[in-house]
């Protein structure tokens, strides 16, 4: 997918969500290494609190965030996911 695709959608479900007062959100569709599935899935069955959403959005944001992202957003994502407990 390009990034012109990438911002069309982002657009898209920006413009949809703005109607709806609510936070905008952008699907997104990976090809991942089977040993990461299996690690997710393991994760997300020993922490019920956690589903596929989350983990991706939180690894999403350490990402950007350990490789110079400065936005708000990503970092108030990044510092909840450090320091919140797991309550499993």
């Amino acid at each position: 997918m390009s990034s012109d695709q990438l911002q069309g959608c982002a657009e898209l479900n920006s413009i949809s969500h703005e109607t709806k007062s609510l936070k905008p959100l952008v699907s997104l569709e990976a090809e991942i290494p089977e040993a990461l599935y299996i690690g997710m899935k393991d994760f997300i069955g020993s922490n019920p609190n956690w589903d596929q959403y989350q983990v991706m959005s939180s690894a999403l944001a350490n990402f950007l965030f350990q490789n110079g992202c400065n936005d708000r957003a990503v970092t108030e994502r990044y510092l909840n996911d450090l320091f919140t407990r797991c309550e499993a």
